[in-house]
């Protein structure tokens, strides 16, 4: 994932704008979610793509007056997809890092998330570092979530990594794990279910001043389009709408 030479580099920036030129054009712009992480982006019973990221998709292609066709893509392939041009952006509430940005570039973020600890009612847990010694904990792999895990309790505890959240969860309720570290909005959800009933969250939220933006590929005109629709959505109230759908706080 790092630059080559400066020819083929030379030569990526110019398909790039070219392919930005088409889009600008009136091209359908093809937009990559996750699909396995409500309340955010999930398939529902008949096959559909529904979801607050799906949501904010269609009120951003609305607002720019475009054509846009949501699909589903695995997590871990999402990056790679997007600068393989299978599809021109990626709204699936991913981070802002700045590795990430070396590859990619992002909007202004379209929500801020905290991380949660998430483990069974009934059970004391501390969620110090001292306190979660020996335990095993998972999360979901390539989140921030993750990497928290990883970088700053991996020398203490066992870490567990999955492929989407609902196999996180699924450890979570088999007995698995002790306790999950999660991005906060999506637990909040999953503690809403039936699954989720013998479960709550365990100590203080972590903020790590954590920005959600949508991923674009490098130079792409779309980011101030999206820009400009992003903040015409929060002022004509359109965000706040669809905030209320998944959430009784607002999360912007």
């Amino acid at each position: 994932m790092k630059l080559k030479t400066t020819l083929v580099g030379g030569l990526l920036a110019a398909a790039m704008s070219l392919s930005a030129g088409l889009a600008q054009a009136g091209d359908t712009i093809r937009i990559a979610t996750e699909g396995a992480y409500a309340p955010f982006n999930m398939v529902d019973a008949s096959g559909q793509l529904q979801g607050f990221d799906v949501d904010i998709a269609k009120a951003l292609c609305a607002e720019m007056k475009a054509d846009c066709d949501i699909v589903a893509q695995d997590w871990d392939g999402i990056i790679p997809g997007l600068r393989a041009k299978k599809y021109d952006a990626i709204i699936a509430s991913m981070s802002i890092t700045e590795e990430r940005q070396r590859v990619v570039d992002f909007t202004d973020a379209y929500y801020s998330n905290v991380l949660a600890f998430v483990a069974a009612k009934g059970k004391s847990l501390d969620t110090s570092k001292d306190g979660l010694k020996g335990l095993v904990v998972g999360a979901q792999r390539a989140t921030i979530a993750g990497q928290h895990l990883e970088d700053q309790l991996g020398d203490v505890v066992t870490v567990k990594l999955y492929d989407t959240q609902d196999n996180a969860y699924l450890d979570l309720e088999a007995g698995r794990l002790d306790a999950l570290l999660s991005d906060k909005f999506p637990a909040y959800d999953w503690l809403s279910t039936d699954a989720g009933q013998t479960f709550e969250f365990k100590g203080s939220d972590i903020d790590i001043n954590d920005k959600i933006g949508i991923a674009v590929r490098k130079n792409d005109p779309l980011t101030d389009k999206f820009n400009r629709a992003l903040k015409a959505i929060v002022d004509n109230g359109k965000y706040a709408e669809i905030n209320a759908r998944y959430f009784p706080f607002s999360i912007y």
